[in-house]
């Protein structure tokens, strides 16, 4: 049996304008993150449903390769410690800015290359518009 190793992470922040929240996921080494603005301050049970409910509906980015090394068991009090400095933290980790830079810039060519094939698509139709009439002149009609 293949096990499979899943782990995430919510960060919430405020960016000087909303209050922004970034989930952070490794699945089987493969690292995906998504952003959610919250807008106002979030309440405890605004985040529990997000989290609970509409986790299924967050458009996390494409995965990529995770490479960590694996940690060993420590004892409960530094595992405390690293969680209260990880809580302690501004913002999201970088790779997580990164991820979503990355889709954001391939959203941003699909859009485009979107965007050009419809202008070519609508500058073929009216040529061909153009070429029936001219027969349709040339006939007499």
């Amino acid at each position: 049996m293949r096990k499979i190793r899943v782990s995430s992470t919510l960060t919430v922040y405020y960016d000087g304008q909303f209050w922004v929240g970034v989930f952070e996921r490794v699945e089987d080494d493969r690292y995906s993150a998504c952003r959610v603005v919250f807008g106002a301050e979030p309440s405890n049970e605004e985040v529990l449903d997000l989290v609970c409910s509409r986790y299924n509906e967050l458009r996390f980015t494409k995965p990529t390769a995770h490479l960590e090394t694996p940690k060993r068991a420590a004892n409960p009090k530094r595992r405390q410690r690293e969680a209260s400095r990880e809580m302690r933290q501004r913002g999201p980790s970088t790779k997580a800015q990164q991820a979503l830079q990355e889709e954001r810039e391939a959203s941003t060519q699909q859009r485009k290359a979107d965007a050009r094939d419809r202008r070519e698509d609508e500058k073929r139709q009216r040529f061909e518009q153009r070429q029936e009439k001219r027969k349709a002149k040339h006939r007499g009609k």
